[in-house]
């Protein structure tokens, strides 16, 4: 072959991968322009990981932000088998369940350590068959991140770092090479939020509390926008629903809860 033939085949070689860099990413959509907007794509991006913290006792317990990413999951878990790494053996079946999970598709996973668990994590998101993985880690370092981006590129897995510190204690200190979570595609802080009222038959209130609600701060999406919401577990097409928008300063007249707390 030419210098001129092989130069020819190294460019449409690099067309080509160009091309499909311009493709759209594969998404996670929720179904409403005001959390679809945010994101460069229309939805979450799929095939790399995120991260989600709660706040306060909640850093201890992440049971808000374990919530949220069972939710998350629910729909990658109709695909293949979602991993869950913990760092202590409370994560509660029956309680995903409740939640729409399919815990037959649910391998559970316990670390020693946060060592193990972020290798545990890595090994999960390489590994054939597996859609998502989860990990329960209290800091990932820029080493660590690229690492995992690694690996949910290898087989196109999707990742969720829950922020938590299992047995309670100070922080650690962020890692001299890079900032933690400083890798994740999107970063998230989820808080519970007051449920709503259950609806009756013909929309009439029924007495009962309505679908599980959390507070979701937006911190960081790679490429697009923050933002603040309340959303509610669905039982339809999406994993969750917008309840209101608080950057649109809509919460006062979609809760009427607020008013009377």
């Amino acid at each position: 072959m030419s210098p001129a033939a092989r130069l020819a085949a190294v460019r449409a070689q690099v067309a080509v991968l160009e091309a499909g860099g311009a493709r759209a990413q594969a998404v996670l959509p929720f179904g409403d322009a005001r959390l679809d907007g945010v994101f460069p794509a229309g939805g979450l991006p799929l095939g790399c990981w995120h991260e989600v913290a709660g706040d306060g006792l909640e850093i201890e317990t992440a049971a808000a932000p374990g919530a949220f990413v069972a939710n998350l999951a629910r729909p990658l878990a109709a695909r293949g088998t979602v991993v869950w790494v913990m760092r202590r053996g409370d994560l509660y079946a029956p309680g995903l369940a409740g939640l729409g999970f399919p815990v037959d598709r649910l391998i559970q996973v316990q670390a020693r350590d946060e060592a193990q668990a972020l290798g545990a994590l890595e090994d999960a998101l390489g590994s054939a068959g597996v859609t998502a993985a989860i990990g329960e880690v209290g800091s990932v370092d820029l080493t660590a991140g690229r690492r995992l981006q690694l690996a949910c590129e290898r087989r196109g897995a999707t990742g969720f770092v829950i922020r938590r510190r299992p047995f309670g204690g100070p922080p650690r200190k962020p890692a001299a090479n890079g900032v933690s979570g400083s890798a994740a595609a999107t970063r998230w802080t989820v808080t519970a939020a007051p449920s709503g009222e259950e609806e009756g038959a013909q929309g009439q209130t029924a007495l009962g509390v309505g679908p599980p609600r959390w507070r979701v701060d937006l911190t960081r999406c790679r490429g697009g926008r923050s933002g603040q919401w309340i959303l509610e577990m669905s039982d339809g097409a999406y994993p969750l629903r917008v309840v209101a928008a608080l950057g649109d300063r809509q919460l006062e007249a979609a809760q009427p809860w607020r008013r009377a707390g």
